[in-house]
């Protein structure tokens, strides 16, 4: 959903472009009225989501992108959009996503929407109910379900309750059951089997691991964009919004193997996300410890970690660890045994394009928030001698 433009009464302001003609009238009478034309060639998306807005489903209409970025950037439309037509609201945002994606790109959107559905149309899972999901002790463990039961004012509350923070911007949580840790396991197992039967050549999770699946490429996307909403979201509003976590809209789900004949280790890198969802599926292994070293912007990414920003993590089967994307960190060596990870890449375009823009100091960099005291402290310094 990238956007270009400044902020303007909480709103992200577009460039001018002509806007798309109306629908014709459809002449019935629910409330749905035609797009009509804007009386300025502005088109304008909200900083901040209509929050109690049920987007609709776009799973029925041919686009270049994907439906399940018309129903989140749908959250986002002005007030005076969210009553039109389906078509007309996807005829207005997918105006707003061609602006902004140049034709390779979309061609290389089309293509792997094309991939996905191969692999969807001849796939057979082992396990369709973890397709879909559901918020029961099936999947969670009941604190994590307890914590979200209801949207009072508690909430919040019992989020932070449920949460550790054992090194700073990280922070560990237990999450998912044992049954489905074995469920999603098998299920990835089949699709290796599926792959390896078929002679299907998928595309790797990232550059960095060779082995393991993208979970979204054969049918869980619409699950996981479920867990992104109805529960990283809130969680990343309350730990993360420095880097907008509280506008995550889309996401890259993907799981990780290590062991004997897969990945060993990882290298220190960041995350191509705002907000990174790391749980420990299993199995039997020891090693496998993530390391962090300190949060960077790109300026200062190859600068030294302080103590205090050094830190090692254990994993533990069904615990989720979260933290920034430009967290950086690493995974040690796993020694013995086979270690499969689920990774959730949530991702904020709206932070992104705001980004561009940003001049100063990034406030969730280490390295500049040091800079920053350090100028403090020179001008303290200065003040003082001019009185002594």
């Amino acid at each position: 959903m990238p956007a270009d433009g400044t902020t303007d009464n909480h709103r992200l302001t577009l460039p001018p472009q002509p806007p798309p003609q109306p629908s014709p009238p459809n002449g019935n009478s629910n409330g749905i009225i035609p797009l009509q034309v804007p009386t300025n060639s502005n088109y304008r998306l909200r900083l901040n989501p209509h929050q109690d807005h049920k987007p609709e489903s776009y799973d029925d209409l041919q686009s270049e992108f994907t439906p399940l970025l018309f129903s989140s950037l749908e959250k986002y439309l002005p007030h005076n959009m969210l009553n039109v037509s389906r078509e007309s609201k996807h005829k207005y945002m997918r105006e707003i996503l061609r602006r902004y994606s140049d034709e390779g790109e979309r061609n290389r959107i089309k293509k792997h929407n094309e991939y996905r559905q191969r692999i969807i149309s001849n796939y057979q899972p082992l396990y369709r109910d973890i397709y879909q999901m559901n918020a029961t002790t099936a999947f969670f463990v009941p604190s994590f379900i307890q914590a979200f039961a209801t949207s009072d004012s508690n909430r919040d509350e019992r989020i932070r309750n449920i949460m550790s923070e054992p090194a700073p911007g990280v922070y560990t949580f237990n999450m998912l059951q044992p049954g489905f840790c074995e469920m999603l396991l098998a299920e990835v197992a089949n699709f290796e089997k599926w792959i390896h039967e078929t002679r299907f050549r998928i595309m790797r999770p990232n550059t960095m691991n060779k082995f393991g699946a993208v979970l979204d490429d054969f049918g869980m996307e619409p699950m996981l964009e479920k867990l992104m909403e109805d529960f990283i979201r809130h969680i990343s509003r309350i730990f993360f919004a420095d880097v907008g976590g509280f506008v995550l809209d889309s996401h890259h789900g993907f799981v990780v193997e290590y062991g004997y004949n897969r990945d060993i280790e990882l290298g220190l890198h960041v995350d191509d996300s705002e907000v990174t969802l790391n749980v420990c599926l299993g199995k039997h292994f020891s090693g496998g410890e993530l390391f962090f070293k300190g949060v960077r912007c790109d300026k200062h990414m190859n600068t030294e970690a302080l103590p205090e920003e050094i830190f090692d993590y254990s994993h533990v089967r069904g615990h989720a660890i979260m933290h920034r994307g430009r967290h950086r960190h690493g995974a040690r060596a796993t020694t013995t045994g086979d270690r499969i990870n689920l990774l959730l890449w949530c991702r904020s375009s709206v932070f992104r394009e705001l980004r561009k823009h940003q001049k100063e100091f990034e406030s969730w960099c280490g390295e500049c928030q040091r800079e920053k005291r350090e100028r403090l402290n020179q001008v303290v310094a200065a003040k003082k001698g001019e009185f002594f």
